[in-house]
């Protein structure tokens, strides 16, 4: 009988372990449903899915927890920013190091939540080198996706220093980034809050802005986003200490740029920019015309016959010919804006002139110019040099 009793006990104690057990894992699996977090970026056509997560590994079971409490955080942009961001991630860079650089460029609100995301994923050993255009309203899934599966295909373009916007326009065109149309009206209509536009006269275009460099720029990029991409070029550049030169100087910013491509387009030996810059700064102060030829290549635009947006050689009579508010043979001071797009040495030429009395220069044929402080000095140069 004590026998019986003792297998009756030992038994029931086997089932009620058994029940314990299946209970277990029912309770488990219900845990790991509910922890699971938020789900990772959608595999493309033709790229691999995302890696199986094993939820019954303890540390992925607390990193997974984590993630789901911090769901939210993973779906909120840093903030609703859309200007385009680009960003590069150097060959055999850790996810760290990319999510530390992220959180600088103000692109994601937390490094370290944007590392574990990836970590738990997969997705920081697929991080590929390249470059990658990204925005502030973009959320961490989003650019997680992005760095992992969606880099952009992008066009290498360059902005010549001294081109005017229409010539920007047509080499954009040509690159089948945009119609030449299209981003001039752009050009001339587009509002920027960027601090060095606010001198500019009201309805003034972006002529003279739009900084010379070389571009990276996504296939589908607008002229919108083309053109800002340029204007903030220009607003870094034209930095803080320079703003503090133009206001010692008794210029606007305007004024620095307008003249800054005038000098752009006379100059062709670069030692000769601060000179040259000097003759104009001296003729302004004391009231003389500026007498400048890409003047009045601006004014007369293009020309069909020769193909040309700067007509060379320029005839004598256009100069007093051409009637225009930018003609500066027949109005005095500055034009009412910039003639070009000048490069950083043109602007700072004008912001450090050579110090020189010089009111002339006249070309000498092979790029130089012989500059004179009287006109008898300048007519001599005139005799002299003379084709």
């Amino acid at each position: 009988m004590d026998t019986l009793r003792s297998i009756a006990r030992v038994l029931f104690f086997l089932v009620t372990i058994a029940a314990l057990v299946v209970v277990a894992l029912i309770g488990a699996e219900f845990i790991m449903g509910q922890l699971r977090p938020p789900p990772a970026p959608a595999a493309e056509a033709g790229q691999e899915t995302e890696r199986q997560i094993n939820l019954a590994s303890p540390e992925e079971l607390i990193l997974g927890l984590y993630l789901k409490v911090r769901a939210a955080d993973l779906q909120k942009p840093a903030s609703d920013d859309p200007t385009p961001v680009e960003f590069t991630v150097l060959p055999g860079e850790t996810a760290a190091e990319v999510a530390q650089r992220l959180a600088e460029e103000g692109l994601i609100t937390d490094a370290e939540l944007f590392r574990r995301y990836m970590r738990f994923y997969g997705l920081d050993i697929g991080l590929e080198a390249g470059d990658y255009q990204l925005a502030r309203n973009m959320t961490m899934e989003q650019i997680a996706k992005m760095l992992q599966h969606a880099r952009i295909n992008e066009v290498v373009v360059r902005v010549i220093e001294g081109w005017r916007a229409e010539q920007i326009a047509e080499m954009l065109e040509k690159e089948g980034l945009t119609t030449a149309a299209a981003f001039m009206n752009v050009v001339r209509t587009l509002q920027l809050p960027y601090p060095s536009l606010a001198d500019r006269p009201a309805g003034a275009s972006l002529e003279g802005y739009l900084f010379p460099d070389t571009y990276r720029l996504a296939v589908n990029a607008t002229p919108e986003q083309i053109v800002e991409r340029m204007v903030a070029n220009f607003e870094e550049r034209f930095d803080p200490a320079r703003r503090t030169q133009a206001q010692a100087a008794g210029m606007t910013i305007h004024q620095v740029v307008t003249l800054a491509s005038i000098v752009e387009r006379e100059t062709v030996v670069e030692e000769e920019r601060p000179i040259i810059a000097s003759v104009y700064l001296n003729r302004l102060a004391k009231g003389m015309y500026l007498q400048a030829d890409p003047t009045v290549q601006y004014a007369l635009g293009y020309q069909p016959h020769t193909g040309q947006w700067w007509l060379t050689p320029l005839p004598m009579e256009a100069l007093t010919g051409t009637e225009s508010i930018y003609n500066t043979y027949l109005h005095p001071g500055l034009p009412p804006g910039p003639i070009c797009n000048p490069g950083l040495a043109s602007i700072d030429a004008v912001l450090n002139p050579a110090p020189t009395d010089y009111l002339f220069f006249y070309s000498k044929g092979d790029g130089t110019h012989a500059f004179a402080s009287t006109y008898e000095e300048h007519l001599r140069n005139q005799e002299l040099y003379q084709r």
